[in-house]
Formats: C-alpha cells, sequence, structure tokens
C-alpha cells in the first residue's frame, strides 16, 4: 500500500502498484503526456521549459457565459466567460454527466495560482477546444479553496495514478482529471500546454482529449475497470484506519519528532527539506514544524532536565535558524511586509509570488514566538510588517480577512514585486539608490529573470548594520523612508488580483496570529483587529443552529463548514481569550467545540473526519493526520481539547484529545516529523495528564 505525505514529503511505493490494466496504459503510451523533468512533483518549480513567452491567448467571445456566472467564487468567475461550458461541482453536473454518458473533465484550482491563469489563457479561452469539451464531456470547475474535500480525493487519485502507472509525475495545480460519468477517477495530469508543441515537445491538451475520447468511445469497460482499480486504491488512502499501536503516543514520540526535524533541517539556509545536489527543490516555511520547535524551546528553558535543556537548545536554533533565513530572503516582501507562499530554490531567494493568508496567520505566530523566546528585535518587526501589511490589503471593511493575493499581475508572474536597477535609481536619490543597493543585493547581478531583482538581504540587517557602524535600530530608520517611498511606487502598478473570499479556518489562523502578536509584542491593535475578525465569523459564517459555514463572499455565506474551520476558528478564538481575558470568547470557542465532536467525530476508532456527518457523499469520507501548509485539523483539535479542558474544568475534553492522539498513533510512530502540530499537541497533553495524576487518589490495595 503507498503512504501518500503531506506536500513536500517522501512517497514509497509498494507492491499494491506493480502493474497497471490495460486501457489507461495503453493511453499513456498513446498520448506520451509530458517530458520528465518538464513539472517537478507537486507541481511547485517553474522550470525553464515552461518560461519561455507565453502564446497569445485566443480571445473569448464577449457574449460567452457559461454556468459559472452565478458562482461568488472569485476563481469560478473568472471561467465563467470561457467558451469552454463549466458548471460548478453539484449534482446537477453529475447527473447530467451519467444521464448523458459523457466522461467528466475536472480542473481544480484557484485564484491566486499562476499556472491556473496560463492554462486558461492557452487552452479554455480557445474555441476549437472548447467545442471539442462541450461535445465530449461534461467540463467541471472547482476552486479548491472553498472544496479542499473534492480537491484533496483528486489530487490523491492523481498520486495514486502516477504510480500505478509509473509515469513519475507529481501533483499539483491545475489539477486536470478525467473521471466517468459516476465520478470515478481513470486519468489525470496538472498543466498541459493547449497544442502539441507549445512547450518543449510536450503533448498538447487537445490532442490528449481527443485520444480519452477515442479509447472511450472504442471501449468504456476497459477504462470503467482502471477507474475501479484506482478508486479502490484511493480510498484505501483516504479511509480512516484503526490505529497502528497497542502502545499510545509517549514522550519518546516527542522526541523522535526533533530527531526527524533535525534530520530534515538544512543547517545553512535553514528551512526543511533540502537537497545538496539540487538546489532548486522548492522550500516552505512549513510553519507546523516552528510551532513544535517553539514549544520545544521553552520545555527546555522550564525543565530541570539537562537531556531536555539540550533538545530544548537544539529547537530554538532550528526555529530561529529558518526565521532568520526567511526574514532575509526574497519570500519576505521587504518593501510592502508580508511573505510569499515559498521558495523556488534553497536560499529563500525567490519566491513564487503568491500570498496566502494561511501563510501569513501562522507565520505571524511564528515570529512573535520567535521574539518572546530571543528578544531580537528582527522577529518584532517582521511580524509588524506582516500584520500592517495584512491589515492594509487583505482585510475587508467588516473586519475579515481575505484569502489570497494573485502571484500575477498584466499576465506575469512576480510584475508586481520586481525592480530594475535603473527604475530604482530613477526613483530614489542617488544617496537613497546607494544604501538601498547595499543592503538589497542590487550592487549584484540581477537574480530574477535575467534582468530584474527580487529585493533581499545577503546576510542579516544586524551584520549590515554593524559593518557600517551602526545600530540595527540605527539602519532601519535610515531604510524606513526608502521602503516607504517604493511602496509608493509600486502601488502606482497594476496590482494582482485579491481573492476577497472570507474562509472560516483561514481566518481562524490569522486571528490566532493577532492574538499572538497582539500579546506578545503588547500591541492593542492587533488584538482589537483579532476581535473584530472573531466578531464578523462568528455572525456571519455561523447559522442560527451554531453550525459553521465555510465560505463568505459577496454578501453570502455558503458551503459546509470543514473540520479545518471549525478547529482554527476554536484556536483563534483561545488565544483571544489567552490574549485578552475575555469570557466570551471561551465560550463561544466551547461551543463550536461541542458542535464538532457531534458533527466529526469518529466513534469507531477516535480523532475527527474531515467531512461533518451529513456532508455530501464523495468517493471518501477522509481522515486527514498529516500536517501540511496548513496544520491538520486534529492536530489544532488535540491543542484546542487540551485549553478547553484546563480552562473549563472539562475531563471528558481530556479523555476525547488522548482518543485523537492515539488514533494518529501509527502515522506519529512511522512519520513522527509528519505531523508536528500533533506532537506539540501531545507534549502538552502528557503535562496535564501527569498533573492530573497527581491529583488522583491513591488506589485501594
Amino acid at each position: 500500500m503507498v503512504t501518500l505525505p503531506a506536500a513536500g514529503r517522501r512517497v514509497s511505493r509498494g507492491a499494491a502498484f506493480r502493474s497497471y490494466p490495460s486501457a489507461s496504459q495503453r493511453l499513456l503510451a498513446a498520448v506520451l503526456l509530458l517530458p520528465a523533468g518538464l513539472l517537478a512533483p507537486g507541481g511547485w518549480i517553474t522550470p525553464a521549459a515552461l518560461q519561455a513567452e507565453e502564446p497569445a491567448a485566443t480571445p473569448a467571445a464577449a457574449q460567452t457565459t457559461n454556468h459559472l456566472a452565478g458562482e461568488n467564487s472569485l476563481y469560478l468567475r473568472m471561467h465563467a466567460h470561457n467558451p469552454v461550458d463549466w458548471r460548478p461541482w453539484g449534482e446537477e453536473a453529475l447527473t447530467l454527466a451519467k444521464r448523458e454518458k459523457k466522461p467528466i473533465f475536472l480542473s481544480i484550482g484557484y485564484s491566486s495560482c499562476h499556472w491556473c491563469h496560463v492554462m486558461e489563457r492557452e487552452t479554455f479561452v480557445d474555441k476549437e477546444i472548447a467545442a471539442y469539451l462541450n461535445k465530449h464531456f461534461i467540463c467541471i470547475k472547482v476552486d479548491r479553496e472553498e472544496r479542499p474535500d473534492v480537491d484533496d480525493i483528486y489530487m490523491t487519485s492523481l498520486h495514486v495514478f502516477a504510480q500505478l502507472s509509473k509515469s513519475g509525475k507529481g501533483g499539483g495545480w491545475p489539477l486536470s482529471m478525467f473521471l466517468t460519468p459516476d465520478a470515478k477517477p481513470f486519468f489525470g495530469g496538472t498543466y498541459f500546454p493547449a497544442r502539441d508543441g507549445d512547450r518543449a515537445g510536450a503533448t498538447g491538451f487537445f490532442t490528449l482529449i481527443q485520444k480519452i475520447e477515442e479509447v472511450w468511445e472504442a471501449n468504456p469497460e476497459n477504462i470503467h475497470r482502471d477507474a475501479d482499480l484506482l478508486t479502490r486504491v484511493t480510498r484505501q488512502q483516504l479511509a480512516a484506519a484503526p490505529p497502528a499501536l497497542l502502545t499510545p503516543p509517549t514522550a519518546a514520540t516527542i522526541e523522535a519528532c526533533l530527531e526527524a526535524l533535525a534530520e530534515d533541517y538544512d543547517p545553512r539556509y535553514g528551512g526543511f527539506r533540502f537537497s545538496e545536489d539540487n538546489p532548486n527543490v522548492p522550500k516552505f516555511p512549513e510553519p507546523s514544524n516552528l510551532i513544535f520547535l517553539f514549544g520545544r524551546a521553552a520545555a527546555g528553558k522550564d525543565s530541570p532536565d539537562k537531556t531536555i535543556q539540550q533538545q530544548g537548545s537544539q529547537a530554538l536554533a532550528m526555529a530561529t535558524g529558518t526565521l532568520d533565513h526567511i526574514a532575509q530572503g526574497g519570500i519576505r516582501d521587504h518593501i510592502g511586509g508580508g511573505f510569499h507562499r515559498y521558495s523556488v530554490d534553497r536560499f529563500w531567494r525567490i519566491p513564487h509570488f503568491e500570498k496566502m493568508l494561511y501563510d501569513n496567520g501562522q507565520l505571524a505566530s511564528a515570529y512573535a514566538l520567535g521574539y518572546a523566546a530571543t528578544g531580537n528585535e528582527a522577529y518584532a518587526q517582521a511580524t509588524r510588517e506582516l500584520l500592517d501589511f495584512l491589515l492594509r490589503e487583505m482585510t475587508s471593511p467588516a473586519g475579515g480577512f481575505y484569502a489570497a493575493i494573485d502571484a500575477e499581475s498584466e499576465d506575469e508572474e512576480g510584475k508586481f514585486y520586481r525592480w530594475t536597477k535603473e527604475e530604482l535609481q530613477s526613483r530614489l536619490t542617488p544617496a537613497e539608490f546607494t544604501l538601498l543597493a547595499a543592503v538589497y543585493g542590487v550592487d549584484n547581478p540581477p537574480n530574477f529573470e535575467d534582468e530584474y531583482y527580487a529585493l533581499q538581504l545577503d546576510q542579516p540587517l544586524s551584520r549590515i548594520a554593524e559593518a557600517r557602524g551602526l545600530k540595527e535600530a540605527q539602519l532601519n530608520a535610515q531604510l524606513e523612508p526608502i521602503r516607504k517611498k517604493l511602496l509608493a511606487v509600486r502601488d502606482q502598478r497594476e496590482r494582482p488580483l485579491t481573492d476577497t473570499k472570507i474562509l472560516t479556518g483561514w481566518n481562524g489562523l490569522m486571528i490566532r496570529g493577532l492574538a499572538d502578536a497582539g500579546r506578545l509584542l503588547q500591541e492593542p491593535r492587533y488584538l482589537a483587529a483579532a476581535e473584530k475578525a472573531a466578531d464578523l465569523v462568528l455572525t456571519k459564517l455561523r447559522q442560527p443552529d451554531g453550525r459553521l459555514l465555510r465560505s463568505y463572499s459577496e454578501g453570502e455565506a455558503k458551503l459546509n463548514a470543514y473540520l479545518t474551520d471549525y478547529a482554527f476558528l476554536v484556536d483563534g478564538l483561545l488565544a483571544l481569550h489567552e490574549a485578552t481575558g475575555e469570557q466570551r470568547w471561551l465560550t463561544a470557542a466551547d461551543k463550536i467545540m461541542a458542535l464538532q465532536l457531534e458533527l466529526f467525530w469518529d466513534d469507531k476508532f477516535g480523532g475527527f473526519y474531515f467531512t461533518s456527518d451529513d456532508h455530501e457523499e464523495l468517493l471518501a469520507r477522509t481522515k486527514r493526520e498529516y500536517d501540511g501548509a496548513i496544520p491538520a485539523g486534529g492536530s489544532v483539535s488535540v491543542d484546542n481539547l487540551v485549553n478547553l479542558a484546563q480552562r473549563l474544568d472539562r475531563p471528558e475534553y481530556l479523555a476525547k484529545a488522548r482518543q485523537t492522539v492515539n488514533a494518529a498513533g501509527g502515522l506519529l510512530a512511522n512519520s513522527p516529523g509528519a505531523s508536528p502540530r500533533m506532537v506539540h499537541a501531545l507534549a502538552r497533553l502528557l503535562e496535564v495528564e501527569a498533573l492530573q495524576e497527581k491529583k488522583a487518589p491513591v488506589p485501594a490495595p
């Protein structure tokens, strides 16, 4: 059985994938797919083969309108005028596929995804391709941020397909899956160029859909058989499984997690999972790792045990080493504040330029914790810059936080953020330019696309200041008016799109970040912003019976909330209670946790499903336990349950926390580094359990 990990984690191939039967195997041979190396695993790197100038888009007729026109998702509305007859995911589209006995083309993406935009411009506005799709397929478009359940299922099926077919391809977005009329996957990929030869000899999407239609018409039984196999293995990956351990996770699991992260740690540039041989393997901030490490650092500081003290020092060094290098690199927006989604290289130099709310919410907590642990003012500055950016550019008038800012503007990734030396010289005085160039690397050759600069620090600002005979605060004071001047210049450019939908769970992460920063940096305005957002979510994204909804946009809240929405909102409310002492946040957190237990709890094995018990029926009811770019709902829930148990004296919550940890015992034993937030919560659970044991009466002989 294959273990499918979180983004960026290793994939092992098991005996289940030694062969793949007829139809899809022949289809692979016929289509040839993409040449090796075109997309990196995960679809993260922008490969050199794709950096050629994009072909001009074929303009869609102005009057073309499909079934997405009434949607309030920005991503779906961006495709509402494609000639492709897109439909939103739902009963109507799925019923139509069954009635007409047509395969489904499922395209999943999100509004800030650069290659999603590229595929639309190249392919989905092409009238010939659209006509063929409309005739032979039912075309469904999904916003993965609105429907993470659908995305998880079909992304998992793509990973399984890649291993069954031994194609060597990874996952990523846009996700392009082909399904039988009953929504079972049988073939898939990520980005496809429109036509043969458009991208370094890659097979074009138009050829692909014709080959799929040819096989479907000639022998649909084979495709159905392959789809059944692919669906069966996908369900095995996604279905809840019983605990693999008879012994519950203990303190040894915490040590094993620290060792796993130390093994993956990059001692030279910070961060985790890197390759000495290939510096262009992308790096993600992985805030869940940082939260765990700061927890271990605090435990070491408070412990009389020398081993735990040493582990705490090791954890602190990894956490601060990562924060330092992220803060220096181009992944940080040195002009406007905040952080881009990830770096396309080991060194944090060149980012993928989209800005996601979930990253910035978690990094606000991480940098605030870094400041609390070290007193390093650079961490406080990074936190303030991040939150000031967020409040300026990603906050609705009502106080909720927007989902994302696009990676591209004017059809070019990073155009909003990049600079030429000539532009910088023309916008600054000679003295200002000389200082900026020395500090942010403009004295060096261009670092982005051979002619532009993504501004970054070659070394910590404190070291640059020392070399100039200044204190860091003095150098910052000199740089601040230069940064403000460049921000004003940048604000005159065409801005990337902002996806203004408000997602419950992502707002919960941001509420936590603001509450942590407000408490640890003693900034009341951040607490006020967190409270305003919490009030909005509790008012606009909660139904009369208390249940949460997923998404709020265009004045309408819709879609069942997921486990992460409940867990992250509870976490944010608990952070607000800790920071302000106001009882109303604790009361609201308790009510939402009670609902979460009612709707998502797994009565058989413990822990939580990702979807509620009355959610629409999909291929599988998923139960994910690993922490990716966003932590697992179960991981955060353990922390929430322990906190509520302590603050409200609710021992039943502590029992649920233990059951949730035990349900993840197999993962924690085999891959403890895959779920650092769960292990962080385990450490807190063990502390509270130990305190309870001391209070327990001595048993009778």
